[in-house]
């Protein structure tokens, strides 16, 4: 053999130990780069099924207190049929109508997520708006009750008035 085909066939192995290896770092440098997008599809996968998440618990938490305005305004009737209850003297079929027409009113309300918001007992001003004090034997404690109030779906929709008692000195 001479010395030319020697060095041709040297230089054609050189090569393809060099093709070789161009072609090992081309696939894995493919393979980062599959796997780097692979990472990102992921990623934003995540974000989305949490995007979704969020969005369907906001939907049901705006679907709970969507109705508060309209309960809100309702309540004054409420009130009103409690005061007109409150004058009634005689136990009439009048007033014992005035009564189911309560009963029924407020089991639908409730049915809704309302609740009164009890008013015996010690005054908590989470749930209690104070108005005024008087002296009794025990510091807070609702002495009277001037409107109650009502929570929904465990939010306070409108906060009990009351008197509060302040012990004597």
């Amino acid at each position: 053999m001479t010395d030319e085909s020697k060095e041709k066939k040297e230089s054609s192995a050189e090569k393809e130990t060099c093709g070789e290896e161009a072609g090992k770092d081309a696939l894995a440098e493919a393979e980062a780069k599959a796997e780097k997008y692979l990472d990102m599809a992921r990623r934003i996968q995540a974000d989305f099924d949490n995007y979704r998440k969020r969005t369907e618990r906001d939907n049901a938490e705006f679907r709970k207190f969507a109705c508060s305005s309209i309960i809100t305004d309702l309540l004054t009737v409420v009130d009103d049929l409690d005061r007109a209850l409150g004058y009634a003297g005689e136990e009439n079929e009048f007033v014992v109508g005035i009564r189911g027409v309560r009963s029924n009113f407020m089991k639908i309300l409730e049915s809704n997520g309302l609740k009164e918001i009890p008013s015996e007992g010690d005054f908590n001003p989470d749930f209690h708006e104070a108005l005024c004090m008087v002296e009794g034997e025990e510091d807070g404690k609702i002495a009277e009750v001037f409107q109650k109030g009502y929570t929904l779906n465990g939010r306070v929709l409108r906060f009990s008035k009351v008197k509060v008692t302040k012990k004597t000195s």
